[in-house]
């Protein structure tokens, strides 16, 4: 589209040039600017993400992975895209990685699951499984930014490095920053593993339970 405004400016000028002009303050072509505001009700703004195409992943997703659980919650858990399970399915952590968090939520948090707010920093299945290219994730942080405002959670658990990046800016290893409290923006985030990274590491496992332990603190829980 920028290619073609350029052309018709270019276009344009020669024509006034032809006919004598040396200076104009006349706009030959102008390009409506388009509506970036997005709405302010998580139904509207699934029905606006789920008809997106503003980057690759549109083109080889089999569905929209917009997030699930309660609209109001106080503790909002951010991966970083959708596996395979997700893709087919249409919901967030739904495959072994869901079934872990699951557990991370119900059995440590003493949550249902279904009181959290789950979501990724992309909307749509990287081929491969492959981390969001940056274009991707910025493309994609307007839904997810708008989904926060939303929601108002107190808490933000970021799973995993590509979720912490994308939420703060901040490229620290996460073996190094997990567990630590950022305050911004209104909410507490709170970097840990992503469940994926503790199915390949078990081990790890214990250190998640202690970033978990602080998040039940925060949250006044027993």
């Amino acid at each position: 589209m920028k290619n073609l405004r350029n052309a018709l400016l270019l276009k344009q000028l020669y024509q006034l040039k032809q006919l004598g002009y040396r200076y104009t303050n006349i706009t030959p072509y102008k390009e409506d600017e388009p509506n970036l505001i997005l709405p302010n009700q998580l139904d509207t703004l699934k029905k606006q993400a789920d008809n997106c195409h503003l980057c690759q992943l549109s083109k080889s997703r089999q569905k929209v992975v917009f997030g699930e659980g309660n609209p109001n919650a106080d503790l909002l858990f951010i991966g970083e895209g959708p596996g395979a399970s997700e893709d087919s399915m249409g919901k967030p952590f739904v495959g072994r990685s869901g079934e872990l968090l699951t557990k991370m939520i119900e059995n440590v948090l003493h949550i249902k699951r279904e009181d959290v707010y789950i979501a990724n920093i992309v909307k749509c299945r990287p081929p491969n499984n492959r981390a969001p290219t940056p274009t991707e994730a910025h493309t994609c942080q307007p839904y997810l930014l708008k989904q926060i405002e939303i929601i108002k959670p107190k808490l933000i658990i970021a799973l995993g490095a590509t979720a912490y990046h994308y939420l703060t800016g901040d490229e620290t290893n996460i073996t190094k920053i997990r567990g630590t409290l950022h305050e911004q923006n209104g909410y507490t985030l709170i970097p840990t593993y992503h469940p994926s990274y503790l199915l390949r590491n078990p081990s790890a496992k214990k250190e998640v339970f202690e970033d978990l332990k602080k998040v039940k603190e925060l949250m006044g829980k027993e």
